[in-house]
C-alpha cells in the first residue's frame, strides 16, 4: 500500500532555495558596498577589520541565515555569520555528511529547501514507496522529467535488493587452509627442463683413421 502525501504539517524555519528575504534584517545593511567589502572581505593581516566585523555579526539577527547561505552557496571568502574562511572551513567540510530529517519533511511538504547528497537520496527512496511519478519528483528536485525517472529506477533496484537480502547473512567465502594444501600429493612429473638434463649423453664415436704400414724391405 503507498503512502500518500499531506500538506497539513506547519511551515518550518528553513530558508527556501533563492530566499534572500533575510538581507532586509541583517546587521550590515545600512553599510555603503565599499565598506562593506573593507570589512567583511579583509586582508589576512587586517586583524580590526576583522574584529570590528566579527562585533557587528555578533548582534545580527540573521546572523544563522547568513553562515548557512555562504555554506549552501559554497561561498568560502570573506566573512559570513561571524565567521571567517578558516573558522567556515569545518563546516565546509562536513556540510556533506548533513543529514537533517526537517529537511526531508519540507520537501514533502512542498518547499524547496537546500538538500545535501544523503538528503536527497532519502527524499529520491521515500518518493519512490509513496508512489510518485517522474513528473512530481521532477517539480521536487528541480530537474528533468528523465533523470527524475532514472532515480526513481535505480530507487526501486536499491529497495529491491534490500528487501530480498535483509536479514540474510552474506556467504563466507571458501579458502583453502594449509592442510588441504599439504595432504594434495606433489606432482611427480618433472619440469621440462629436469627432463631434458635426466637423459644419458651418449659420447660421439670418433672415425679413427687406417694405420699405415711401412715398407719393411731394403731401400734400393
Amino acid at each position: 500500500m503507498r503512502l500518500i502525501t499531506t500538506y497539513t504539517s506547519p511551515t518550518t524555519g528553513l530558508r527556501p532555495l533563492g530566499d534572500t528575504s533575510w538581507h532586509r534584517h541583517a546587521a550590515c545593511q545600512d553599510l555603503h558596498p565599499e565598506d562593506a567589502d573593507e570589512l567583511f572581505f579583509p586582508l589576512p593581516r587586517d586583524h580590526d577589520a576583522i574584529a570590528e566585523a566579527k562585533t557587528l555579526c555578533a548582534s545580527c539577527p540573521v546572523r544563522r541565515d547568513c553562515l548557512n547561505s555562504a555554506l549552501e552557496n559554497g561561498d568560502k571568502d570573506g566573512i559570513w555569520g561571524g565567521l571567517t574562511e578558516s573558522d567556515r572551513q569545518p563546516w565546509h567540510d562536513g556540510l556533506p555528511q548533513r543529514l537533517d530529517h526537517q529537511r526531508v519533511l519540507a520537501v514533502f511538504n512542498g518547499r524547496y529547501v537546500h538538500l545535501t547528497t544523503k538528503e536527497r537520496d532519502v527524499v529520491i527512496g521515500h518518493a519512490y514507496v509513496r508512489g510518485w511519478k517522474a513528473d512530481r519528483l521532477a517539480v521536487a528536485l528541480q530537474v528533468s522529467q528523465p533523470h527524475a525517472r532514472d532515480l526513481l529506477t535505480e530507487a526501486a533496484y536499491k529497495i529491491d535488493h534490500r528487501d530480498r537480502t535483509l536479514g540474510v547473512p552474506p556467504q563466507p567465502k571458501k579458502r583453502r587452509t594449509k592442510r588441504q594444501q599439504q595432504s594434495q600429493p606433489p606432482t611427480t612429473t618433472p619440469p621440462a627442463a629436469e627432463q631434458r638434463g635426466s637423459l644419458p649423453v651418449q659420447p660421439q664415436s670418433v672415425p679413427v683413421p687406417p694405420a699405415r704400414h711401412g715398407s719393411f724391405g731394403k731401400v734400393a
